[in-house]
């Protein structure tokens, strides 16, 4: 009699490994598409506990708060520097309570020095509710000696359509923050909820700045942006460093402008490749004269949509090809542009 043998045969395991795959691949992308919108929700959770802070800082100080101040006396000394984001001064509404006071004690100093008591760099802590989870790079920036210097943020406040800043008379933009603004809930003709907060950007964004054109126009085509020239951040080995600073109060790192519509791909060619840009005239605090306007694109990491946040508290997700003349109108603060229902 020959034995006879129990198991399966290789081809029988082929088989069951083909189907096992098979099936993998199928499930896959649902479980991706289930973990995305988690983060989505997380994220939009995020933008309103921002809504809240925004709200219950009017409340306590009569007014939101400026995209950051300064003196307009010098464009050198700490007083250029020390330009705090919206971010920082929200913090304490944030249950941020210790770095917030920390910040409050230390408003005149550069943000880049600021101090906790044992020593660690302020800006260089990230702030878990700043950052939407579906943002892969959250990495801190760090000083030659290893030093956090930086963390980066996601959420941006509305700094208008195109023009920020003019130094020479201390004026704003259309938007919800700009330097120095002391701007209550009267000051929106639009509406509290019809006028955007803040938005999701991306962080490490490579940008352009201080071009300080005497008379910068508005582009009509994201390609003319890597024509109007200045200063590139950056080309590797540095990688972008755009919305890499929370505490920095300048519409590059915390800011965005209504220029383009959410997800707007602004292609500029250098030399280490093809990268998606942002523009900004001139830093904010950085010129006596030059008119600091920018194209700083609302971002994200979503696949179809930016979630962003109106000034009353309500999220609501842009969808990707949202017309220009839309954003645009829920940029301005007292346009009396029409705008659709959201």
């Amino acid at each position: 009699m020959k034995n006879r043998r129990f198991g399966f045969s290789l081809v029988e395991l082929l088989v069951v490994v083909a189907i096992i795959a098979t099936l993998i691949g199928l499930l896959l992308p649902a479980v991706q598409a289930a973990r995305e919108a988690g983060r989505q929700s997380a994220c939009a959770n995020k933008l309103r506990q921002l809504g809240l802070a925004l709200a219950n800082h009017e409340v306590a100080m009569g007014r939101f708060p400026p995209s950051c101040v300064w003196s307009g006396t010098s464009i050198t000394d700490a007083s250029s520097s020390a330009v705090w984001s919206a971010h920082a001064r929200l913090l304490p509404y944030l249950e941020e309570f210790i770095v917030g006071a920390q910040i409050q004690r230390q408003l005149a100093v550069p943000y880049s020095q600021a101090r906790l008591p044992d020593g660690t760099l302020i800006a260089g802590l990230g702030i878990p509710a700043l950052i939407c989870p579906s943002e892969p790079n959250t990495q801190v920036r760090a000083r030659a000696d290893g030093t956090p210097e930086s963390a980066p943020l996601t959420y941006a406040v509305n700094m208008g359509t195109w023009m920020v800043y003019d130094p020479t008379s201390n004026t704003g933009g259309n938007g919800a923050f700009f330097p120095n603004s002391r701007l209550g809930a009267a000051a929106f003709r639009d509406g509290l909820s019809k006028t955007v907060g803040l938005a999701e950007v991306n962080t490490y964004t490579r940008y352009f700045r201080n071009a300080a054109r005497p008379t910068p126009t508005e582009p009509t085509s994201p390609t003319d942006l890597c024509n109007l020239g200045g200063d590139f951040k950056n080309d590797p080995p540095a990688s972008g460093t755009g919305h890499t600073e929370w505490a920095d109060g300048r519409c590059h790192q915390t800011g965005f402008t209504a220029a383009f519509p959410p997800q707007t791909a602004v292609p500029c060619d250098r030399p280490s490749g093809t990268h998606d840009i942002d523009w900004t005239n001139q830093q904010e605090a950085k010129s006596f004269s030059a008119i600091t306007a920018a194209a700083v694109t609302a971002r994200s990491h979503h696949p179809a949509s930016v979630a962003f946040i109106m000034m009353d508290g309500s999220v609501h997700h842009a969808a990707n090809g949202m017309a220009t003349e839309v954003w645009k109108a829920l940029a301005t603060r007292a346009g009396s542009e029409p705008t659709p229902p959201l």
